[in-house]
């Protein structure tokens, strides 16, 4: 078993040891959400996995290759971006075609205002594309601090870890400066329909994450590429960088004219700023008139050959193509003084997808859902969190409604360990948690393998009787990697007839049955009392006697 953190690589395609610049301060860059709607837990799944790999590197057990093992974890500056900008609804497309997002989003936020549907207390306007973006996003960061988000968290704490694209629009322009002034990047187009493409014959490395190496991105393959965007392209993969479009739902001003950038350049301009130049005062987007002067350092700094900008970069595995493919090229010929040796990131961690009961996520068939569906739904935060992330990051995941309440159960064991009086422990007792510790080290350093260290818990756990202190402290610093103990509990209502499951209200017509139901119980007529439940079921509710003579009740699933 490996003695320091291994990881797949996706630009290498193999499992790795992790080198970072600076072993004690870890560069980490994450693709957020674009919020123009709540995120999913697909979504989530991805975020969640970055986040274990986020606490794993800050856990004191954690070693990396050529690092001498310290007592205290290491500081990660970790960086997620929040997608505010009007992109389109085919961004997946080297031309940014379709519907923009800001604009479908603000036409949902106008029907739900006009069917009562808003949230209580919510007022916006439908119309102002910024304010649709930071509802998204305030509802976004309260999801993701519910489910120990640990840059969520940050944000909260000290504004800035989740930087705004619209925040650096500016940066992005003096980027895209450079790379037409480098020859990486040309405009086309008449004066109010201009267009500026990143060349991607000026970077040979280009394909080299993905496999869509040039000779394969002919015109119209794999449905990337529309023939009605080709005319002045060079080749018909350069990507879009920057739109004249005054008619846009959110613009900027730019040597190219009043428009809009693509959405790739965000990520390279907010990683290079946030991540790279790493310096204090240089932390906050800068502001006034004279932004150009101000942005200068971005410009100023070049990475000698090929050396790699940060760390680690992370993100679903649809974003590797076009995505992170073309944040490598126009991030390595923008900062790289030899572009072509360049890979942005040392690392490329890539989540795969999330299914549902077996099947794609669909709004249609049923089996689509947000966080916050299933937190109104009484599901805890901790055992969703667990459900997301205990399947590895590189195999497909099946979400399942079993699954879910499985690890409620889990949590609960968990948690009735670290809520224990802890005993004085026993050499044996404390040998088990030294045999604990190891194993759930040897599986997290392992490609980040939850699912192994998961079983390591619940095989110690079998043999915990009575908890001892070693328990506790073993159990402590296992959570401060997984977070599955240390997120909000939600708390249910209660009233003399029943307990209700968090995120379940009571309700008159329910408080009828089950008194009913009481008191045919009371009568021993327990045909009426039968029917009563399936009343309750049939209305969407589980029921639940307790040893208190209440009852649970809950939503069904």
């Amino acid at each position: 078993m490996p003695t320091h953190l291994c990881l797949y690589n996706s630009l290498s395609r193999r499992v790795e040891p992790l080198v970072a610049t600076d072993p004690r301060r870890v560069t980490f860059y994450s693709c957020g959400p674009t919020v123009y709607d709540d995120a999913h837990i697909g979504n989530f799944r991805s975020f969640l996995a970055a986040d274990v790999l986020r606490r794993w590197l800050e856990s004191p057990w954690c070693t990396l290759a050529g690092e001498v093992p310290q007592p205290v974890g290491r500081e990660v500056l970790h960086v997620m971006n929040i997608t505010d900008v009007g992109h389109m609804t085919d961004d997946e497309g080297a031309d940014g075609a379709g519907e923009d997002k800001m604009a479908a989003a603000g036409r949902r936020i106008a029907e739900a205002k006009k069917a009562g549907t808003l949230p209580s207390g919510v007022d916006i306007d439908a119309t102002d594309p910024y304010a649709v973006a930071e509802f998204y996003t305030a509802r976004f960061v309260d999801d993701a601090c519910m489910l120990g988000f640990k840059v969520a968290l940050d944000e909260r704490q000290s504004p800035g870890f989740m930087p705004r694209a619209t925040q650096y629009v500016p940066a992005m322009v003096l980027v895209i400066e450079r790379l037409v002034q480098s020859g990486h990047a040309y405009f086309v187009g008449r004066e109010g329909a201009r267009v500026v493409y990143f060349r991607v014959k000026s970077f040979p490395a280009y394909g080299r994450l993905s496999g869509n190496v040039l000779d394969r991105l002919r015109e119209g393959q794999g449905g990337r590429i529309s023939a009605n965007n080709q005319a002045g392209k060079e080749h018909p993969a350069d990507f879009l960088l920057w739109k004249e479009d005054p008619r846009h739902i959110m613009k900027w001003n730019s040597p190219w004219g009043e428009g809009y950038p693509g959405w790739h350049i965000e990520c390279t301009a907010m990683a290079a700023w946030r991540v790279w130049l790493r310096e204090a005062s240089l932390w906050k987007a800068p502001a006034g008139a004279d932004w150009s002067a101000a942005w200068q350092p971005l410009l100023d700094r070049q990475q000698e050959g090929g050396a790699a900008l940060i760390d680690l970069h992370s993100g679903g595995e649809d974003n590797a193509f076009p995505h992170h493919e073309c944040e490598i090229a126009q991030s390595c010929c923008a900062f790289n003084t030899r572009p072509e040796q360049g890979t942005f990131a040392s690392c490329w961690f890539h989540v795969r997808h999330l299914f549902v009961e077996g099947a794609k996520m669909s709004k249609r068939t049923g089996n689509f859902f947000t966080a916050r569906d299933l937190f109104a739904r009484g599901v805890e935060p901790g055992a969703l969190r667990l459900e997301l992330i205990r399947a590895h990051y590189r195999v497909n995941a099946n979400f399942t409604l079993q699954g879910l309440d499985d690890c409620a159960r889990m949590v609960e064991r968990w948690r009735r360990v670290l809520e224990a009086k802890g005993v004085m422990g026993t050499p044996g007792r404390a040998q088990a948690a030294e045999v604990l510790r190891m194993e759930f080290t040897d599986a997290m350093n392992d490609d980040l393998n939850v699912a192994r260290a998961i079983g390591a818990i619940n095989t110690w756990l079998a043999g915990v009787a009575e908890p001892t202190t070693d328990d506790q402290r073993v159990l402590k610093v296992i959570d401060g990697v997984l977070g599955v103990l240390s997120v909000p509990r939600l708390v249910g209502a209660s009233t003399e007839l029943a307990v209700y499951a968090p995120g379940t209200k009571p309700n008159p017509e329910v408080e009828a049955k089950l008194q009913a139901r009481k008191t045919a119980r009371a009568a021993k007529d327990f045909a009426a009392s039968d029917k009563l439940r399936d009343e309750l079921g049939a209305l969407g509710y589980v029921i639940k006697d307790v040893a208190s003579g209440r009852v649970e009740v809950s939503r069904k699933g």
